[in-house]
């Protein structure tokens, strides 16, 4: 590592003073700061660059990033007076690799090893893919830490790559251009991971977020121990997490339903490449709305995934159409005795929201229902309890009545 650059030394000209009275979150842990909850700023800030924040009266509260461009205009990093450096954040990635180690082993390789605010790091997240990194920096802040951050990567985890997937629209509300491609190392032509004994084929440069969601690995493995025997359609099915894990878990059959036939593609392959049986599995390269409201089918499980329906509270309304309809479809298309796994990757719909959303369902298609999980992202996607907003993957699992 280079010698450590002080981010924010004593003498710093950025100084974020809030307004009075509103600084409880920041005490509690919220890393969020919103335009709103500003009095003042010290100095002319560049997007990204880094500040002191202080309550109304002057009280130093930690340290953080600020950009005008965005909404939340200033994430935190430290709290209390100590300064943030190359050294600080070398030793949150190390802390973040550390807690993912249990989760590796015989079963699984790969999994997420930073998760932006839910190991502190705002902006950062890093993903596993048998040793090999999948980097999405999604904030100016973290951007300007960008070579500090892909050392201290090289440095502990010894990767064979490290690529860039950041969302481009998540940098076009920062202010920054797009970024993807190879930051070190050369990627391997086919790469191939590990999950509960299963073998997937990931496509980091081309499929969606960074080529595989390591978020739903518990959730796979439930419906596994659920599958025996049943007929399972698989919603929004991507490459085929929730349809392999059917399988393997002893399914009569899969439908599986996607807009995406590469995607599909890569399902067939990842059944073939675990030895199941191709002839259990059928594809739909369709609309999975229009395909539940079309067939005649009566499924004895159902995997509702979809993509994230809102992506800012101002979309929460029309999301909540969205899971009202795709839940109330799932609920009529259920066999007696049927299971629902449904999920939501919206982080402002609140997994309170989401509940009764899919309950209103429920009680709209006329049957009964039990409720028998509810569901979560895994323990490589760890929450700051301070940051609702990071419990982004809530899910339920339901039974029809027989």
């Amino acid at each position: 590592m280079p010698s450590a650059e002080v981010y924010f030394p004593e003498n710093h000209m950025i100084t974020i003073h809030l307004k009075r009275n509103r600084e409880k979150s920041v005490r509690g842990g919220n890393p969020w700061i919103f335009s709103g909850s500003i009095d003042r700023v010290s100095g002319t800030p560049s997007a990204g660059e880094h500040c002191i924040v202080r309550t109304f009266q002057g009280e130093p509260l930690g340290c953080g990033y600020y950009n005008h461009h965005s909404a939340i205009t200033v994430r935190m990093l430290r709290w209390g007076e100590e300064a943030f450096n190359d050294a600080a954040l070398s030793t949150a990635i190390q802390q973040a690799i550390a807690q993912r180690q249990s989760i590796l082993g015989d079963d699984t390789d790969s999994c997420r090893l930073i998760n932006s605010e839910g190991d502190f790091l705002p902006g950062l997240v890093v993903d596993s893919y048998t040793g090999g990194l999948v980097m999405q920096i999604q904030t100016a802040g973290m951007e300007r830490m960008r070579e500090a951050v892909v050392a201290a990567l090289v440095s502990v985890c010894t990767p064979p790559f490290i690529y860039e997937r950041s969302d481009p629209e998540s940098r076009a509300r920062e202010g920054i251009a797009g970024a993807e491609g190879i930051c070190y190392g050369s990627l391997p032509p086919g790469l191939v991971i590990r999950e509960n004994r299963l073998v997937f084929g990931a496509d980091i440069a081309r499929g969606q977020k960074t080529g595989f969601f390591f978020d739903q690995r518990h959730n796979r493995a439930l419906l596994r121990s659920y599958a025996a025997g049943r007929c399972v359609c698989d919603c929004f099915s991507y490459s085929g997490g929730f349809a392999v894990s059917a399988l393997a878990g002893g399914a009569r059959s899969v439908d599986a339903v996607d807009q995406s036939e590469a995607a599909l593609r890569q399902l067939r392959d990842n059944v073939a490449a675990n030895n199941l049986d191709g002839g259990r599995v059928t594809t739909y390269t369709a609309d999975v709305f229009s395909f539940l409201r079309e067939t005649g089918a009566r499924y004895d499980c159902i995997v509702l995934d979809p993509p994230k329906f809102a992506r800012h509270p101002g979309e929460v309304e029309r999301a909540s159409r969205g899971y009202k309809d795709i839940n109330l479809l799932a609920c009529k298309n259920s066999a007696p005795g049927g299971i629902i796994f449904t999920f939501s990757c919206s982080n402002a719909v609140d997994a309170r929201l989401f509940r009764q959303i899919v309950f209103a369902a429920a009680a709209d298609s006329g049957r009964r229902f039990q409720l028998l999980h509810s569901l979560a992202a895994g323990p490589d996607h760890p929450v700051n309890l301070a940051h609702r907003e990071g419990e982004y993957l809530k899910g339920l699992v339901l039974r029809a009545e027989g």
